[in-house]
């Protein structure tokens, strides 16, 4: 049982039409992986145990019934407590919304749920999806699964998807991105993670952050999966007048596992110069990689990446005031401290701030546009650090202090401006056994690339393969110390663990 916990979404499908194991099967071994490590790691906010049972049993007797089968049928995800879903509260993480149970399913939920998709339950997330860490008072912090001594942050805002995939309590969720919060905690905690072209995906019953910025997306162990899981949430919505009518790609179709003559372009001024030496050197590691796959690299710039920032901060803080505006004033209580204040900076933002920043966002994407014009799509580190401890304010990068909030959202919130497709990937880890991302984006409407390019990566590499050490069999006694090994290169020739130990990467 505890091998299904560990199969990818198309495995347990096709296992699952083909009468090799049963839903009920499957969604017992997660359940019970649940219960035997989710005190620990609070990754999840509400367990829908007897909904989730009742639907396996109800696609067990479909299956044997012989009828055709949806391509998710019997499969389990789970959601970021963001979601409305009619047979569970939706809280945001929030103590505010504790107990509030919406009339009907968000539209994704509805179109997963078509799909064949089980739901196992609501995830946990920062507060009303308000910060990178993943931070949460009133349910716990969700323990990131790499390091099984020391609690560190899962990254946020939806860090309940990232623990639960990594972790093996669900083989794929879903979480929101606004300024990062997709990719993240996909970055920190091992995982693949897309956060779709703005528009893409129907919002329609998904409590919003800033609705300019909002995407939702797939977050699972790899590419493959995610492609699977964005299929049916993918096309127009009329209950949200932001979805495009661009035609639908056949994502699972498009993963050829060939990329010869694929244009790549390495963003290294602002992105890659930033990062702590580790992950510079896993990206180049992966660069190189991709060349051995017949891509052809080059170098790549953004100048206007440095406004973003003070774009994302002017957009973000102005849309989630005001539609927080009511219950600050009347609960300011209820608000966990870090989320109230970042609350209350909106009220600092002027009008002429937040238009100013809207035009930032059009100088950002059309900047993005014109470089894909070059490029098929664009690489880059998904953060310049990995997980910190909680609580942890600030980190060193290369001799430089920052603090840990701003750098985790650093090279993420670009995209969210210019609202381009960009999936995040494992392309190493630290010699303390921590995950390292890489971001892929690329043009808008065109996820089918982005995942294409991800999925050959993968299929050349294993990092996505890894299990983490919590939930894992004890370790055996160590053996005798081995002689010395020669150094290892500062940028090694083949696919191996960076070995620099860093806590900025």
């Amino acid at each position: 049982m505890d091998d299904l916990v560990w199969k990818s979404l198309a495995e347990l499908a096709r296992l699952v039409a083909s009468k090799q194991v049963s839903p009920v099967e499957v969604v017992t071994a997660h359940l019970e992986r649940i219960d035997a490590l989710d005190p620990k790691l609070r990754a999840f906010i509400t367990v829908m145990r007897e909904s989730a049972l009742e639907a396996a049993r109800a696609a067990e007797a479909r299956v044997l019934s012989g009828e055709p089968l949806p391509p998710l049928h019997g499969v389990p995800i789970a959601l970021k407590d963001l979601y409305n879903t009619k047979d569970a509260p939706t809280t945001a993480g929030s103590k505010i919304l504790a107990g509030s149970k919406p009339a009907e399913d968000a539209t994704v939920v509805s179109r997963l749920r078509a799909a064949g998709g089980i739901i196992l339950g609501k995830l946990n997330m920062h507060e009303f999806a308000y910060g990178p860490e993943g931070l949460n008072a009133h349910y716990g912090t969700a323990w990131n699964p790499w390091d099984a001594r020391s609690h560190r942050i899962a990254g946020g805002s939806s860090s309940g998807s990232g623990v639960a995939v990594a972790a093996g309590l669900c083989p794929g969720a879903l979480g929101s991105d606004t300024g990062g919060s997709i990719r993240i905690p996909a970055s920190l905690c091992g995982i693949s993670g897309l956060k779709p072209t703005y528009g893409r995906v129907s919002r329609a019953g998904v409590l919003p952050l800033a609705w300019s910025l909002d995407h939702v997306g797939p977050m699972a162990r790899s590419a493959a999966d995610c492609a699977l899981l964005l299929q049916p949430m993918a096309g127009h919505d009329a209950k949200d007048p932001t979805t495009a009518t661009v035609p639908v790609a056949d994502y699972a179709g498009a993963l050829s596992g060939e990329i010869n003559g694929v244009r790549v372009g390495l963003l290294r001024p602002f992105f890659l110069e930033a990062a702590g030496l580790v992950l510079r050197q896993a990206i180049e590691q992966a660069v190189r990689d991709l060349v051995k796959l017949g891509a052809r690299v080059d170098e790549a710039s953004l100048s206007h990446a440095e406004h973003a920032h003070a774009a994302s901060f002017a957009v973000i803080a102005s849309e989630a005031l005001a539609y927080h505006e009511v219950w600050l004033k009347r609960r300011p209580g209820d608000y966990q401290a870090d989320v109230r204040e970042r609350l209350k900076g909106g009220a600092f933002v002027s009008g002429a701030q937040y238009l100013r920043g809207q035009r930032a966002r059009r100088l950002i994407r059309d900047e993005v546009d014109r470089t894909l014009e070059r490029f098929d799509v664009l690489i880059a580190p998904t953060t310049p650090i990995v997980a910190t401890s909680v609580g942890q304010a600030e980190v060193t990068i290369e001799h430089e202090t920052v603090d840990v909030r701003s750098a985790l959202t650093r090279f993420t919130r670009h995209f969210n401006l210019s609202g381009h497709p960009v999936c995040s990937v494992p392309c190493g880890f630290t010699t303390a056994g921590l995950p390292i991302g890489m971001q892929i984006v690329g043009r808008a409407f065109d996820e089918a690339t982005v995942l294409r390019v991800a999925d050959a990566y993968q299929r050349a590499t294993d990092w996505h393969t890894r299990r983490p050490p919590v939930g894992a069999p004890p370790a055996a006694a160590p053996a005798p110390p081995a002689p010395a090994a020669p150094a290892v290169p500062a940028v090694p020739a083949t696919p191996a663990t960076p070995t620099t130990p860093t806590n900025a990467g």
